[in-house]
């Protein structure tokens, strides 16, 4: 896995995100490290480009990934202070 290219912060997980992680018997530390990484996942390439420029001027940062039939995605806040874990449907 690449060296990651900003701090997560503090990193939470919303209700549906972490039923959907314990229904699967899935960890989080993966696609947290995906995401740090600049792996997106399943974004736009529109969504990826505005995701590289967020990398350098401190914007926030989305990725999101299929997950079981279902989509988890992953939000770094633009001050880094906190990355989330949730579903679309909780956003």
């Amino acid at each position: 896995m690449a060296a990651p290219l900003f701090p997560l912060g503090r990193v939470v997980a919303t209700p549906g995100a972490l039923a959907l992680l314990a229904d699967a018997s899935a960890d989080a530390l993966p696609f947290l490290a995906r995401h740090a990484s600049g792996n997106w996942g399943e974004v736009s390439p529109e969504d990826a480009r505005e995701n590289e420029l967020s990398v350098r001027q401190g914007f926030r940062i989305l990725s999101s990934y299929p997950m079981g039939g279902h989509r988890i995605w992953v939000i770094t806040e633009a001050d880094r202070s906190s990355t989330c874990l949730l579903l679309p449907e909780e956003y």
